[in-house]
Order: structure tokens, then C-alpha cells, then sequence
């Protein structure tokens, strides 16, 4: 299956990495510090550092939990979204980080991706994204810190590398991937 061959307009696939802080006793509540999207644009609503400061969580260009969170529903709608542990990024609860649920035949999980389980021989243990980049792509991501846009950079090109397979076997009415743990199964519709 060739790009143009693909049943949606690329315009339709985004990758989703989120990155929280910790709030409450001890910073045990996670609370959603930063959204990033990739759709090979960049939508980045932070300083040009790759790294969160205080100010940028409370200044003047904070986006508050509310808009965050309607800008990402508002983008994620109608689009293929690509990530790892998606489930971690949508959780839909309202205290954790994005809470909003996606539908599942719109996302692109690339670690519950069975071929990339299958070529790391570990068919039922979800890999890291760091392990799955070096493994299959040859390439280090996360040298210093845990960088939303990197991540999301990371398991947009490990999708589009597979992109073809991963839409035939969809559109011939499989599911490529295992499922999400039954846990989460409330950010999915």
C-alpha cells in the first residue's frame, strides 16, 4: 500500500505525548504540564527550551487545565491518533492528565503494535518507546529527559514506517495491535 493508496488524507494522523508534575502529598497526583502534538508541524505551547520551568506553568503564556484540554479534544477529533501507551496520555479521569476518551479504531498504539512485539520477541509485554526506537530505528531518544515532542516525534516515525501494513491489515478488518490494559478501557469509545 503506497501513501496515496492510504483511505485517509495524512492531514488526519497526529501523535500525542503528554508530560505531568506532581501535585498534592508528596507530588503523588499527576497534573498535566505539557500537551504535545506532531503532525510533522509542530503545536507546542511552551518556551523554545525542551525542558518545563515554573513560568511556564503559571505565566503569562500558561494555558490553564480547562483550555488545554478542550485545544487537545478539539485536535484529536476526527484524526488518527499515534502514540505509545496512548492510555497513559488520554486517562480519562479528571484529575489525571488529558480525560478524554478517543475512538480505538482511531489510534495507533506503536506499543501494543504486534509485528514490533513480534520482531523484539516479547508478545506480551508492552516496550518502552526508548527500546522500541533503538531497536527498530537504530536511534537514541530521551538522552537527558522526557521530552514530549521527541516522544511523540518518535512513535509518529516508528508508525509511518509500518504505516502501510499497519492500514492493510485495518481496513481488511483486523486489529494489528493487543489491547490496552482493561483498566483504561474508559479512554477509548
Amino acid at each position: 500500500m503506497r501513501a496515496m493508496d492510504l483511505p485517509y488524507d495524512m492531514a488526519e494522523v497526529i501523535a500525542l505525548n503528554t508530560q505531568y508534575v506532581g501535585i498534592g502529598a508528596g507530588g503523588s497526583v499527576p497534573m498535566l504540564a505539557r500537551v504535545s502534538f506532531i503532525d510533522y508541524r509542530v503545536v507546542n505551547y511552551r518556551t523554545s527550551s525542551t525542558g518545563l520551568q515554573p513560568q511556564d506553568l503559571t505565566g503569562p503564556d500558561a494555558v490553564s487545565f480547562s483550555d488545554a484540554q478542550a485545544m487537545a479534544a478539539h485536535l484529536l477529533r476526527g484524526r488518527i491518533v499515534v502514540g505509545h501507551s496512548l492510555w497513559l496520555d488520554l486517562q480519562a479521569s479528571s484529575w489525571h492528565v488529558l480525560g478524554i476518551s478517543h475512538p480505538a479504531c482511531d489510534t495507533r498504539d506503536v506499543g501494543l503494535y504486534l509485528p514490533f512485539r513480534s520482531a523484539l520477541k516479547t508478545p506480551n509485554q508492552v516496550i518502552g518507546l526508548q527500546t522500541l526506537v533503538w531497536q527498530l530505528m537504530r536511534r537514541k531518544i530521551q538522552a537527558n529527559h522526557h521530552n514530549p515532542v521527541e516522544n511523540a516525534r518518535a512513535a509518529m516515525d516508528l508508525f509511518r514506517s509500518h504505516e502501510a501494513d499497519w492500514q492493510k491489515t485495518v481496513t481488511t478488518g483486523q486489529w494489528p495491535c493487543a489491547l490496552p490494559p482493561t483498566s483504561y478501557s474508559r479512554c477509548y469509545i
